[in-house]
């Protein structure tokens, strides 16, 4: 072994021993309060992402989406091939600047968050999307306050995924994990239309 290689054994060497340390003293197990938010592409793509990790182990998931609608989705399809193990909702009627019809929206958002509660309170459930939660919760199409205190409330191992752009700072400070997603360049600026298996 050279001098050079030699050197960077020993810096693994420490780096690892500090690694391990910092791992072995986290203990606690519990479910999250995900929040998945920002300008960037990609939100209810991580949250897709998690869901697909959670079925590789066996869980059963449930996805509820807010304001999107029935669009055809290459995701559905995709999870479809897991059967009884994805509870799936669209229950949004599309953008709210589709709909034009505030009152349309809030009876939507109301539906889907009651459904929502159903899926929380079913324990055969591990791990929860409610995709584009964070839209519903910004126009008010839904009581923050009752919105937090069922996150809240929660089983304490279920794992909670909320998505969508402008998440209010009472759920930022609710939850266990936050992720913003920037923007730092994206194709439809360009002139480029979603795609198929891109953006849906």
């Amino acid at each position: 072994m050279n001098e050079d290689e030699a050197r960077h054994r020993a810096k693994m060497e420490k780096r690892k021993a500090v690694q391990d340390a910092e791992v072995a003293e986290k203990t606690l197990e519990k479910g999250l309060l995900l929040v998945h938010t920002g300008p960037g592409k990609g939100k209810s793509t991580a949250a897709l992402g998690l869901m697909l990790r959670a079925l590789g182990r066996g869980w059963r998931v449930g996805m509820v989406q807010f304001i999107k609608g029935g669009w055809d989705t290459g995701e559905r399809h995709a999870v479809a091939a897991f059967g009884e193990r994805v509870v799936w909702h669209t229950l949004g009627e599309g953008f709210t600047w589709e709909t034009q019809d505030k009152a349309r929206d809030i009876a939507a958002c109301r539906h889907a968050w009651a459904v929502a509660e159903d899926l929380m309170a079913d324990p055969t459930i591990r791990l929860l999307v409610l995709d584009e939660l964070n839209i519903a919760l910004r126009y008010d199409y839904l009581d923050l306050d009752a919105v937090l205190a069922a996150l809240t409330r929660r089983r304490p191992d279920l794992h909670v995924v909320v998505t969508g752009r402008n998440a209010k700072p009472a759920l930022i400070e609710a939850a266990d994990c936050v992720t913003e997603m920037g923007s730092v360049k994206h194709h439809f600026a360009a002139g480029v239309k979603a795609q198929e298996g891109i953006e849906f």
